[in-house]
């Protein structure tokens, strides 16, 4: 299952979608109020979902563990945001910046909770009902939730979010294509029907729905011109969550005010959470301004994502004398792959020999050394961190699922342990050198004064390592000089992050970093991070290109899994194969998330096991710290 966008709010990441960084944050059971038809007669209504397992919280229960039911209300925290932001429709696609932030401002069909794995439990539904063989399902909408003007939140409003998303957004059309038809059936209930039964996660995805408000984008704004769910727009927008936008500079500053009235203040998934008057994030396009604003006082809160910065950045009085907190927080909740990811739609790339071949040019040992102060490790999965990560070679369930494809993928995947080539001094150096150009020799290349070129056309073999970040050019850096000693040509390019998205948008591109962070329990993303389906759709997470049959059989067979035991084996089965296609050069991994925040907050005793800070979801403004510390610059 993919993380959605509000647990990736109430864990602590406070981005759309990750960036790029140097590492890797009382229902009661109720029955049904109409006659079955049918085909829902074998089902009833439950108050959560797992995927597999036990619901850890039983109907009725009155909160969360880990929150602190009376943290007191008030105050406000500053936070970074970095780029830009020109719209607050989060149905167009490619649009970045205030997306996170006014992801407050809205509510799903459910939440999920922070100390159990892919576990809802209903925020704007109460209940949800679906079938034994997952081919429908019902949720219920709660008789009290409501738009911030009062108005209820109703099944229409459901049936028209899945369907802006599902015209508006690249992204969420292939997320949400398998549901075939919405259609309310009660007054407060509405029906999800797929396009087979078996998905055992489809359920789960559509309580994932952002639910917009029908009647205020099909209204007139201010003016009297027709609002347009299609179309950018910087009018603040009507929500039914926690927040409201106070005010904005467009493209500077983003203020949130919490809704005093918020109609699911006292439901027992939201008791102890949204402690804070008011969520302001002040827009960087540079991380190194926005550590020193950091430094400055002019924010509250920092996650740290360079090793350098970390080392070495925050040696500033206010660190030495407690002020300021330093503080990681371990990521037990995902996974991820970052890497290097080549544009396979480029002929260049097409053979796994050349993709291989930048993979032994890359010296990830002296870079982690001379950059990184030796803090990372070598992501040697697509599910690095997790469980769900293959080693060594397939066996048992495993080894069984692998037969099923044994023709369609490279030979190695049952012969040898994926391993990546390790540098760190000069003979390993050379050493994988001459065996990138081995394998670039193999695959139609040569060297002709000192460049590389092909071999029946003579054309050089150029590429552009593309970034967004200035403070990421000096990790391009380090890997272009190792490349140029392959003789391939390479230009190193940053560019501006609305640029940057046009052109991954578009797949021109050679090679970007990329990172796909995955869930404890994978699912339908894996299509749009890997299936052929999503390979040529604009917006989409495909940003590599695969179209091979044999992934997308594995694919299927992590998403129809039918229980634990097997997702784990599917899942090392489908990271196997990719890595044997060398599709990227995996980069690095930290197991924690670092954070710096001045000394003016408290926080439960008992912290989320798979939250990782949590912050500022179940955070609070404490006066008394406050007060110690001094006032804010």
């Amino acid at each position: 299952m993919s993380i959605s966008r509000r647990h990736l709010l109430q864990s602590g990441v406070a981005a759309a979608s990750l960036p790029l960084i140097e590492t890797t944050a009382g229902l009661p059971l109720i029955g049904a109020a109409r006659a079955q038809t049918p085909n829902e007669a074998a089902a009833e209504w439950k108050h959560g979902l797992s995927l597999f397992g036990d619901i850890k919280y039983p109907a009725g229960f009155k909160r969360f563990d880990y929150v602190n039911p009376d943290a007191p209300k008030g105050g406000s925290v500053r936070q970074i945001a970095i780029g830009t932001f020109d719209n607050f429709n989060i149905t167009v696609a490619g649009v970045k910046g205030a997306i996170a932030p006014i992801n407050w401002l809205y509510e799903t069909l459910t939440t999920g909770s922070l100390d159990e794995v892919s576990t809802e439990y209903g925020l704007l539904a109460e209940a949800v009902s679906h079938p034994a063989d997952f081919s429908f399902v019902i949720y219920r909408l709660r008789a009290n939730a409501t738009w911030h003007d009062g108005k209820p939140v109703t099944p229409e409003d459901v049936i028209f979010s899945l369907n802006a998303f599902k015209t508006y957004h690249p992204m969420y059309s292939a997320y949400y294509r398998h549901v075939v038809k919405a259609e309310k059936v009660g007054e407060r209930d509405v029906k999800f029907t797929f396009d087979a039964p078996g998905n055992r996660e489809l359920p789960q995805i559509v309580g994932q729905l952002t639910v917009l408000p029908k009647h205020w984008w099909e209204g007139s704004n201010a003016s009297g011109a027709k609002r347009d769910i299609s179309a950018t727009t910087l009018e603040p927008p009507l929500g039914s969550g926690p927040y409201k936008i106070k005010e904005f500079v467009p493209g500077r500053s983003l203020v949130l005010e919490r809704v005093k009235d918020y109609w699911g203040r006292d439901t027992n998934v939201n008791v102890g959470r949204y402690n804070f008057d008011e969520l302001r994030y002040e827009y960087f396009r540079d991380s190194t301004v926005a550590l020193e604003a950091f430094k400055g006082d002019q924010v509250d809160w920092r996650t740290e994502n360079s090793a350098k910065n970390w080392a070495t950045a925050y040696d500033f009085p206010a660190v030495k004398d407690k002020r300021v907190v330093l503080e990681e927080f371990p990521n037990r909740s995902s996974g991820i792959m970052q890497a290097f990811a080549m544009n396979i739609r480029r002929d260049k790339f097409k053979d796994a020999r050349v993709r291989r071949a930048m993979n032994f040019a890359f010296d990830f040992e002296e870079m982690n050394k001379q950059i990184f102060f030796g803090q990372y490790k070598r992501i040697t999965s697509y599910f690095d961190g997790t469980e769900l990560a293959s080693s060594g070679l397939p066996e048992g369930r495993e080894l069984e699922i692998l037969q099923g494809v044994k023709d369609a993928v490279p030979p190695e995947v049952f012969t040898t342990a994926y391993t990546n080539p390790v540098g760190g001094n000069p003979e390993n150096v050379r050493s994988n050198l001459r065996e990138g150009l081995r394998l670039l020799k193999e695959a139609g290349y040569e060297v002709r004064e000192r460049k590389l070129v092909n071999a029946k056309t003579g054309a050089p073999f150029e590429v552009e390592l593309l970034t967004q970040d200035p403070s990421f050019e000096r990790v391009m850096l380090f890997f272009k000089p190792s490349l140029e000693r392959l003789g391939i040509t390479v230009n190193v390019r940053t560019i501006d992050p609305i640029q940057y998205e046009n052109r991954q948008r578009n797949w021109d591109f050679d090679i970007v970093t990329a990172s796909w962070p995955e869930s404890l329990s994978p699912g339908n993303e894996q299509r749009e991070f890997w299936g052929s389906q999503a390979a040529d759709m604009a917006a989409s997470r495909k940003l590599i290109g695969i179209k091979d049959a044999a992934i997308d059989k594995l694919i299927e067979r992590v998403i129809f899994a039918k229980d634990r035991d097997d997702l784990v084996a599917a899942t090392r089965a489908l990271d196997r194969v990719l890595l044997w296609h060398n599709f990227v050069v995996p980069q690095w991994n930290y197991p924690k998330v670092r954070t710096a925040r001045w000394d003016r907050f408290g926080r439960p005793a008992q912290m989320p096991k798979y939250g990782l800070s949590a912050f500022p979801s179940i955070w609070w403004f404490d006066k008394d710290k406050a007060n110690k510390i001094g006032r804010r610059s």
